[in-house]
Formats: C-alpha cells, sequence, structure tokens
C-alpha cells in the first residue's frame, strides 16, 4: 500500500480496509500513523529475517571482516526494502509520520554502520584520523539508499559491483593500511 500510494495519502482508514479490519481495530493498536508505518517498515525486516541476515557480520571474526560483511548484507537488502524506502522517501518532506518511520529504518542502518566502525577501532583497525563518530558518519552516507539507487539505477552498477565497490570504498578510506 505505501509503495502504491508513493507512501503519501495513505490514511488509517485504507489501511484498515486493505487489512480487513475496522479502522478502530487499527487505533487500538496504533495511536497514530507514526507508529503504524514504524511498525509496518520494522515488521517488513522481520518478515525479511533482518536479524538472520545480519549474523554474518555480528560473527565476523575481526573489524574489516564486519565491515565487509555489512557491506554485503546491505547491498543484498536495499532491492529487498526499496519500494517501501522509496514510499517513504518521497513522502518525508510532507509527511509526519513518514519521516518518522524513515528516521527509525536509518537510525538502525546508522547502528550497523557504528558496530562495524567500533569494531575496526576494537581492532586498533581504523585508519588514523578518524574517530569512530566520524567513520560512521562517512560509512553511513555512503550506504544511504539514495546513493545506492544512484549507483544502481542512474549508473548502472549491478549489485555484486556495488558491493564490491562500497567494500573497496570503505576500506580504502577507514582501514589502517
Amino acid at each position: 500500500m505505501l509503495e502504491a500510494h508513493g507512501g503519501r495519502g495513505v490514511r488509517m482508514g485504507d489501511i484498515a480496509r486493505a487489512a480487513g479490519v475496522s479502522r478502530q481495530a487499527v487505533y487500538l493498536h496504533f495511536a497514530t500513523r507514526t507508529e503504524l508505518l514504524v511498525a509496518a517498515t520494522r515488521h517488513l525486516d522481520a518478515q525479511l529475517d533482518l536479524d538472520g541476515r545480519l549474523a554474518r557480520s555480528r560473527a565476523a571474526g575481526s573489524g574489516v571482516e564486519r565491515l565487509h560483511r555489512y557491506i554485503e548484507f546491505w547491498g543484498d537488502y536495499v532491492p529487498r526494502i526499496h519500494a517501501v524506502a522509496r514510499a517513504l522517501l518521497a513522502a518525508r518532506d510532507t509527511d509526519e509520520a513518514a519521516a518518522a518511520a524513515w528516521g527509525d529504518r536509518m537510525a538502525a542502518l546508522r547502528d550497523g554502520c557504528r558496530a562495524a566502525v567500533e569494531a575496526l577501532r576494537d581492532d586498533g583497525a581504523l585508519a588514523a584520523g578518524w574517530s569512530a563518530d566520524s567513520a560512521t558518519d562517512v560509512l553511513w552516507t555512503l550506504l544511504l539508499v539514495p546513493s545506492w539507487e544512484h549507483l544502481t539505477r542512474d549508473c548502472g552498477w549491478t549489485g555484486a559491483e556495488y558491493v564490491a565497490r562500497m567494500k573497496t570504498l570503505a576500506s580504502r578510506a577507514l582501514v589502517a593500511g
């Protein structure tokens, strides 16, 4: 439904009808559209087994391996969430609920970037001149959905090229060499 409406104009009643329940039933579970959209994006993550997909990154034996596994995870995950991400991005400037849902998911992406950077730091492998905060900022920016979209949609990179080049770029910028 988010994808069909581009994230805009989706009302609680529309969602209730699509789910086959009353509007009141939706309000019993979600007091606001923001709560509903955040829950919907988290539900998508659960359906796509986000935790299972992150397992390889979380189990990495080194900071460099964690960084690479996280980028591999993200390169595989973005195409799966792209339609919903696109809808939230399109609506966030004019829709507080969409902005909140988008912010929630981008905070999760940032947390994953921070975990990879902190693993580098803890290994003594974070390149000189980077704090964990500044390195997280850069990695997060590299992996943002609009960057993926531009490189794969506009520039024609394949998913494999995106992953390989992001790993190379992140490693050259952030890993002590």
